[in-house]
């Protein structure tokens, strides 16, 4: 299994997970030109799209990906707010049920941001148990037996107590970002709490351009881990498999 990183961070969010039999499309927050491109313009291995929430980094080629006839799993809410729900494609995500979408299972859940916006537990022979989470500042489950993590690391509570301090008039901003994304510390404390004894890789994700520190968080989280640590980058392919080998 690989793990293809079309595009991450706020200017947009797409993922593939991909065996070279059947692929799952995690998020369609970018240009469905690059979504194409990432694909190599053949979507008959395609077995579906799963998106977190409504956003436009997540969701904003969400009826494009439709229209290419893949089908497309999202919250409710999520598709009512994209004015996708009618759409024959469109497929509703319900919290902690397991869906299956070809081979893969996924199994979503609740997660706290300023939208309704769900996590998933991504199961397939090839990848194992992958977690992932995204754009949330709270996930009040743990894991077990999980073989891969994607998870989101978005800013240092450091840097933004920094730079949106007291004395900055951008308390507001502050209080936003805590309240809408993962911090490292976040990151940390959701690692720390899972066995991660028989996990291979964890990707970071959705890393602020200005909030964070790429080489700081890898090396915090390996630190923690030992774990072979990504932080994730537009165009990056990632061996994804269950096991190392």
């Amino acid at each position: 299994m690989k793990l293809k990183v079309i595009s991450t961070g706020s200017i947009g969010n797409a993922y593939i997970l991909s065996n070279g039999d059947e692929a799952l499309l995690i998020e369609a927050g970018v240009n469905i030109k690059e979504i194409k491109q990432a694909l190599d313009f053949d979507y008959s291995k395609v077995v579906g799209c799963i998106v977190s929430h409504s956003h436009g980094d997540h969701a904003k080629s969400i009826k494009d990906v439709m229209a290419l006839g893949i089908e497309t799993f999202a919250s409710m809410e999520t598709l009512v707010a994209t004015n996708t729900f009618v759409n024959h494609k469109a497929k509703e995500l319900r919290a902690t049920k397991t869906h299956h979408i070809g081979n893969f299972k996924v199994m979503p859940f609740e997660v706290k941001h300023d939208v309704p916006c769900m996590g998933f537990l991504i199961e397939h022979k090839d990848c194992g148990r992958t977690l992932f989470l995204t754009d949330t500042y709270y996930c009040k489950y743990t894991f077990d037996g999980l073989n891969n993590i994607i998870i989101e690391a978005n800013y240092s509570k450091a840097i933004i107590d920094r730079k949106y301090g007291p004395d900055s008039e951008k308390e507001f901003l502050r209080d936003r970002i805590l309240q809408s994304h993962f911090s490292l510390e976040n990151c940390k404390d959701m690692l720390s709490a899972n066995d991660l004894s028989a996990v291979n890789n964890i990707v970071l994700i959705h890393l602020s351009d200005t909030n964070s520190h790429e080489k700081q968080f890898v090396d915090e989280v390996f630190e923690l881990t030992g774990k072979n640590i990504i932080a994730a980058a537009n165009g990056m392919n990632i061996n994804f498999n269950k096991t190392p080998f």
